[in-house]
């Protein structure tokens, strides 16, 4: 019985102590396609995209995003997180060009998501609200991150 009750305890302890699954959007097959360009060789960015913090929190969050009422809307939020993985996969690639066209198209889709707000009900403005200032905030964190390098 005391046998049974230690590997009981051994096994709740193991099962415990593991790590949860990243579910990032980034994976390796896609390296070859965003490589940077000869010209961009002076060019780089330092960070380790796939143990940021902000960037799972944003891989999250697009993930996750809700589907709302309003078609219009919910194609220009499709649009938001498109930009936002293009942005991820430029800054793992190193691909400056294509990050800086990630955020300006990101910005382009996030004013557009704003003007469509006030045909949203109050619950739904306010979820809309939390996801764009998470995205925001975690973008805004990686910009700083990368212009202080």
């Amino acid at each position: 019985m005391k046998r049974f009750l230690f590997f009981g305890v051994l096994l709740t302890i193991a099962s415990c102590a593991t790590e949860k699954p990243n579910f990032s959007p980034l994976s390796t097959s896609f390296y070859s396609e965003t490589k940077t360009s000869d010209s961009e060789k002076g060019k780089s960015i330092d960070i380790k995209i796939k143990g940021n913090v902000n960037a799972s929190e944003i891989s999250n969050l697009i993930a996750t995003f809700p589907q709302f009422k309003n078609t219009a809307l919910n194609n220009e939020i499709t649009k938001l997180k498109y930009s936002l993985q293009n942005y991820l996969y430029a800054i793992d690639a190193g691909n400056v060009n294509g990050k800086n066209k990630a955020i300006k198209d990101f910005e382009k889709s996030y004013k557009k998501v704003q003007k469509l707000r006030p045909n949203l009900t109050n619950d739904d403005d306010e979820i809309l609200n939390r996801y764009l200032v998470r995205l925001k905030t975690n973008v805004s964190a990686i910009e700083d991150y990368i212009k202080g390098n």
